[in-house]
């Protein structure tokens, strides 16, 4: 009784392994979905003159000053070039 019991225990786990080796390699193909919501990555880094890190350009914090564009990796190092520009001035 009891070995015909794991004999039919192994079948079932055999069987169940083909299935899923089945299922794989004959499942359709579905192509890799991609984010829209966030820009193709061009590649390029800029640089975070307040504390001298690069970072993508897409993921960077723009600040527009004189004409020039700069670039921050937070919020912080952005309010901090804000508070020595004024300083300045």
């Amino acid at each position: 009784m009891i070995p015909g019991l794991f004999r039919l225990i192994f079948y079932l786990v055999v069987a169940y392994v083909i299935y899923l080796f089945l299922r794989l390699f004959l499942s359709p193909r579905r192509p890799a979905r991609r984010n829209t919501n966030r820009p193709e990555p061009s590649g390029v880094m800029v640089k975070d003159e307040t504390c001298n890190t690069y970072l993508p350009r897409e993921e960077a914090i723009l600040e527009k000053a004189e004409g020039k564009d700069y670039y921050f990796c937070s919020q912080e190092c952005r309010q901090k070039f804000l508070k020595q520009r004024k300083t300045r001035t």
